[in-house]
């Protein structure tokens, strides 16, 4: 078992969740309880970066969608960053590719956000 650590950091885009180990129903409470805490304005989008992560069990998704719920919420954005090929798989069956924007690196996803238009 590797333990979950979970670090975050803030772009101009918002903040970036980087994710470190097993994602399951011991660790997931961490991402959960650390969502209200970021600071995420509408407009922006949150990049959850999984180029870490080993395991992931239903637990792990259902907090990955706790952060979609969290973003959305806010009227943020969500994107996920560097999705291992064994995540890729399940997203895929699951049919959460076609609810999580991916991109090959955190960097990847900051690049591809837009900011939204101001008002003038």
């Amino acid at each position: 078992m590797t333990q979950l650590t979970v670090h975050t950091r803030t772009t101009a885009a918002g903040p970036v969740m980087e994710l470190t180990g097993e994602l399951d129903y011991n660790s997931c409470s961490q991402v959960r309880e650390l969502l209200p805490a970021l600071t995420l304005q509408a407009g922006q989008q949150l990049v959850i970066d999984l180029a870490g992560i080993t395991f992931c069990d239903s637990s792990g998704l259902t907090a990955l969608l706790a952060a979609r719920n969290h973003a959305l919420a806010v009227q943020a954005g969500i994107a996920l960053a560097a999705v291992p090929g064994h995540l890729i798989r399940v997203f895929s069956i699951v049919g959460l590719d076609q609810v999580f924007p991916a991109h090959p690196t955190a960097q990847a996803a900051e690049a591809a956000w837009t900011p939204p238009a101001t008002q003038p």
